[in-house]
């Protein structure tokens, strides 16, 4: 059964484009990336403002610094914080068990569409889910994202707050969805005031102010 997700601004190709140009951007930087970095930017210019401008933002950054520079940003940015966490049900689960029966719910969506994932990749990996609902299922990977709408929050919060390179790349993902509602924020705050389920680790510091919806968000 096709999963019932709301209703969103942008074109299915709109949102295809913009998905998957932002799982390349913001997967691990290597010499294959910055070889298509001039395809990205063209896609990018076919976009609404709204999207391609953020997405040719981190285009412009990882154009414009060394490689090794990137990846060494991309380490410190995403492999050793909790705030920094690719993994989305990470921010919804913590390490418990119900982080792993969230895992397997995902991983039987792909399998039913027919991807089979290599034994490195989680199934809750941004990058991953991204390119799942770019090119295989968009609506079961537009639920997926939708029901780990709190963690990519506090994610796009955290590279704003960092003045991360890879900001405009997710920035342009938020910005396909629908503005943040009331359980939603609830969600984030939760997550800003406790941190993931069983962890002690507090993710201050972030404003509420910053909790408002994304300026082309709807």
């Amino acid at each position: 059964m096709t999963p019932r997700v709301p209703k969103l601004k942008y074109s299915k190709d709109e949102l295809t484009r913009t998905w998957q140009s932002a799982s390349m951007l913001m997967d691990y930087p290597d010499q294959n990336l910055l070889a298509h970095l001039d395809l990205l930017s063209q896609v990018a210019a076919t976009l609404p403002a709204k999207l391609g401008a953020r997405l040719q933002a981190t285009i412009d950054h990882l154009r414009a610094r060394p490689l090794r520079e990137s990846e060494s940003d991309y380490v410190d940015t995403f492999d050793n914080r909790r705030r920094g966490c690719l993994f989305l049900t990470y921010f919804s689960n913590g390490e418990t068990r119900k982080r792993g029966l969230a895992l397997l719910r995902i991983k039987q969506v792909y399998t039913r569409a027919g991807l089979t994932l290599t034994d490195d990749q989680l199934p809750d990996h941004l990058c991953v889910v991204l390119e799942f609902a770019a090119t295989i299922d968009q609506q079961a990977g537009l639920k997926m994202i939708l029901d780990n709408r709190a963690g990519l929050e506090l994610l796009r919060l955290h590279l704003r707050e960092i003045e991360s390179p890879w900001t405009g790349a997710l920035e342009a993902v938020c910005a396909t969805l629908p503005p943040l509602k009331g359980t939603d924020h609830e969600a984030v705050e939760r997550l800003i005031a406790e941190g993931p389920e069983e962890e002690q680790v507090g993710l201050n510091p972030y404003g509420m102010p910053d909790l408002l919806p994304m300026p082309g968000g709807a």
